[in-house]
């Protein structure tokens, strides 16, 4: 029987807060301006291929080369505006050390085995090693993506980021393949969270189940 200040929800259905609003404010946006800088970004790439390949017309944004510039840099302030805000806020809340920390060898071969046998265990609001390690290189990828980015924008302002990278085509073959691998984590993240469906309600709401603890099973 349950009193009047009590929830008549049981404590192991209990809502907790694993997503703080700051966190899903900056998933969403990166997102929606990731989106934007990779569709863009190839229909600015199908102007001037480096590979023998182009992306299709569908895939691509801004229609042609002056129109996509215009969106890639429109999304490109809004990328690295939110992910400054979103850097300051992971360093001084804790949030990094808390959920990408640590990163141990032996921990990542354990839980890549298990992943790669559809045997890796998924609790709300904790990463497991392999999913750390993930979003530790996609960060490092954004800040070389932008920095590479910047570097393509204005090579004869900022010669000496150029000259960083080893040239202006270095720089485009940086930019394009620090692209690609912000793509393929987007891919894999998409992919997680068809197999795992529950994950993505959090990082609207920010709540999930409060799992029942061992003493509370015991009970």
């Amino acid at each position: 029987m349950t009193t009047a200040g009590n929830s008549l929800e049981p404590k192991h259905l209990r809502r907790r807060i694993i997503h703080p609003l700051p966190v899903r404010a900056a998933h969403w946006i990166n997102a929606f301006a990731i989106v934007c800088m990779v569709m863009s970004g190839w229909q600015i790439y199908n102007a001037s291929p480096l590979f023998a390949f182009t992306f299709p017309k569908w895939a691509t944004l801004g229609g042609w080369l002056g129109g996509a510039i215009a969106w890639h840099l429109a999304a490109m302030w809004l990328l690295a505006i939110n992910g400054l805000i979103y850097l300051g806020y992971g360093f001084m809340s804790g949030h990094f050390r808390r959920h990408f920390l640590p990163l141990h060898a032996r921990d990542l071969l354990r839980d890549l085995k298990d992943a790669l046998t559809f045997r890796l265990a998924h609790q709300a609001g904790i990463y497991n090693t392999v999913q750390r390690l993930m979003y530790v290189i996609v960060l490092l990828l954004g800040v070389l993506v932008v920095a590479s980015g910047l570097s393509i924008w204005k090579p004869v302002q900022l010669d000496s980021l150029v000259d960083l990278f080893g040239g202006y085509d270095v720089a485009r073959r940086v930019h394009f393949i620090a692209m690609a691998g912000i793509v393929a984590f987007v891919a894999v993240h998409l992919a997680l969270v068809l197999i795992v469906p529950s994950t993505l309600l959090p990082m609207v709401t920010g709540r999930a189940p409060q799992q029942k603890s061992h003493r509370e099973s015991q009970a």
